[in-house]
């Protein structure tokens, strides 16, 4: 398949200070990727690069197989972006706003930018200055939909929205990812990338810590799994299991934590006489913990 975006051992440092280190990623035509990590992991820094806002130290970045530092214009034709941080001009209207901009793309489909205004329930007439940062996050994902990108690129996109409008915003990158169009998601919050995204990218201090589709990244973490039976069986027998640890047996429950796929657990019980069986699946936000090294993850 072919990429949407890629990175060669891209790095970018401001001074001293770290943005990106020998940054190595694929972005696929067609999918929702999330890019994850806390502020100040890098995420921001990775996007100003590709749309070339700023250079890298080194290595390069590759928008549709175009170096970000060769044609930024050819890029920026096929993007939609929305910063981390928008502001604009406060005497524009959120229509004036809207219209300014695509107008600056040669014009767009208005029955299509129309749409998108009342699906967001905005007001158009209000200037940008009496907006609240959620109308003013409307007006914003207005002009980065609006003229129907290839790529989206979205830096933090439901900062202030309300839920009701986070819904109709996660049904916009579906249609857009139906469309065959990409969407690259930056966030720091775990439900949003879990709720949309088909693979994820972690980042921790400017490095990539993992890169895998969402639902494999459960198996990172442990599941919390308690087996109970009608009479005895020998421990050991778990215990051997890969991935199982901190076995507790007591009278005819056994208690585990197991790393990794649960199904050689599932096999082993299935050959005595089993009486119940629960496991708690990991969220992807202990996943993300653990990740980070920050402490064990507690699976009470």
């Amino acid at each position: 398949m072919d990429t949407a975006i890629r990175t060669e051992r891209l790095t970018k440092s401001y001074g001293r200070q770290r943005g990106v280190v020998e940054l190595d990623l694929e972005v696929e035509q067609g999918e929702i990727f999330g890019y994850l990590g806390p502020n100040g992991a890098g995420k921001t820094t990775t996007i100003r690069v590709l749309l070339d806002l700023i250079r890298p130290t080194s290595g390069r970045a590759l928008v549709f197989d175009i170096e970000t530092t060769a044609d930024p214009v050819a890029i920026h034709r096929r993007t939609g972006y929305l910063p981390g941080e928008f502001s604009l001009y406060d005497r524009l209207t959120g229509g004036e706003t809207i219209e300014y901009f695509a107008n600056l793309r040669g014009g767009v489909d208005a029955a299509y930018q129309r749409s998108l205004i009342e699906r967001l329930d905005l007001d158009p007439s209000r200037r940008y200055r009496e907006y609240s940062k959620g109308n003013k996050q409307k007006v914003a994902l207005v002009i980065a939909f609006q003229h129907r990108p290839d790529l989206l690129v979205l830096d933090e996109p439901t900062a202030g929205l309300d839920p009701l409008v986070q819904l109709e915003f996660f049904t916009w990158m579906a249609a857009a990812k139906r469309d065959g169009r990409t969407v690259f998601l930056s966030s720091h919050l775990i439900g949003e990338v879990e709720k949309s995204c088909d693979r994820v990218a972690i980042l921790r201090e400017g490095r990539l810590v993992q890169v895998d589709r969402v639902e494999a990244l459960h198996d990172l973490s442990v599941h919390q799994v308690e087996l109970r039976f009608s009479g005895p069986v020998p421990a050991a027998t778990f215990a051997a299991i890969p991935g199982v640890s901190q076995l507790v047996s007591e009278d005819h429950i056994l208690r585990m934590h197991v790393k990794g796929p649960i199904a050689p657990v599932v096999k082993a019980a299935a050959a005595f006489d089993l009486v119940d069986f629960v496991s708690r699946e990991p969220t992807l936000e202990e996943v993300f913990l653990a990740q980070y090294g920050k402490g064990t993850i507690d699976v009470q």
